[in-house]
């Protein structure tokens, strides 16, 4: 199989930029480039690589050319800056990288490990932490921070700490909906807030408390900061990170501080030796040390 590099660079900005005509402003090339260059390369491969939808997307065997396009992007990317620093020049320009990263992570020690690195574009995905290996899997993303310890294929997996999580009220909240404590009732009727429909955590813990499953009314709010805030004024209760509590004060109490919820955290990344992706690794797991348990 004869892989030609403009037609994986072609693939590669589809999939980032969602459709031709932005991948042809990417590349400065006509859109009618960027379809014949894929075209050849699904004929190259005998498959067929994109679904042409908006934005586009994937198929199965399109995710296989794809890790292995965004694998070339990055070491060229490397080369070039090898080959600029041996003749003595002052670099080709910032190396994107993109990663996927869980919103509660993002939102409290992960933003200052990615701030400290020079020379690097970053791409983040924001993912809840048991979905962003599938971003790894389709060649979307570089590396992860991901609750999954298993190795995606063709990747290696550190353990990065653990997330504490611990159930959260305003004061006022948590008098009337929990005045004899956290009991089953109790948490049968109170309102809490989900992330989105992913979030788990709010029914993770009442079952942990439970051992039933309860449906009491919930508020979604996809944002961690307002996340944090609607708690903080009263729309419900939740599972917020210990971290990110200690910055709100007396707004919030800890309405169960016994039963804390612990999250192990992993960095994923791509089987590549790469300078650029090392580089970021390194960064991330020293954050990871100083700030997770």
């Amino acid at each position: 199989m004869n892989l030609d590099f403009g037609q994986l660079r072609a693939l590669s900005a589809a999939v980032r930029c969602g459709t031709f005509d932005a991948a042809a402003v990417a590349l400065h090339v006509t859109p009618s480039a960027i379809s014949q260059r894929i075209k050849a390369l699904e004929t190259e491969v005998g498959r067929v690589l994109l679904v042409r939808s908006r934005p586009l997307a994937v198929t199965e065997a399109g995710a296989a050319v794809l890790r292995t396009a965004r694998q070339i992007e990055a070491l060229s990317a490397d080369l070039a800056r090898d080959l600029s620093g041996a003749d003595g020049g002052d670099g080709t320009g910032p190396v994107t990288v993109p990663l996927a990263v869980n919103a509660d992570s993002l939102s409290t020690w992960a933003l200052p490990a990615f701030a400290g690195l020079e020379g690097y574009l970053f791409e983040i995905h924001r993912e809840d932490e048991e979905h962003t290996v599938s971003l790894l899997r389709d060649g979307t993303v570089m590396a992860a921070i991901t609750a999954e310890s298993s190795p995606v294929q063709g990747c290696t997996v550190q353990r990065l700490g653990t997330m504490r999580y611990l159930a959260v009220a305003a004061p006022d909240f948590a008098e009337r909906w929990f005045p004899d404590g956290v009991t089953a009732d109790a948490l049968a009727v109170a309102p809490h807030v989900d992330f989105d429909h992913k979030d788990d955590l709010q029914r993770r813990y009442i079952r942990s408390r439970t051992r039933r499953r309860l449906s009491p009314p919930r508020h979604r709010v996809p944002a961690s900061a307002d996340f944090a805030e609607s708690v903080a004024l009263g729309l419900g209760w939740a599972m917020v990170p210990r971290m990110q509590i200690d910055t709100m004060g007396d707004r919030l109490v800890q309405i169960d501080p016994a039963h804390p919820l612990d999250r192990p955290l992993y960095w994923q990344q791509w089987r590549l030796r790469s300078p650029a992706l090392d580089t970021v690794a390194t960064a991330v797991t020293e954050a990871a040390r100083t700030t997770l348990r």
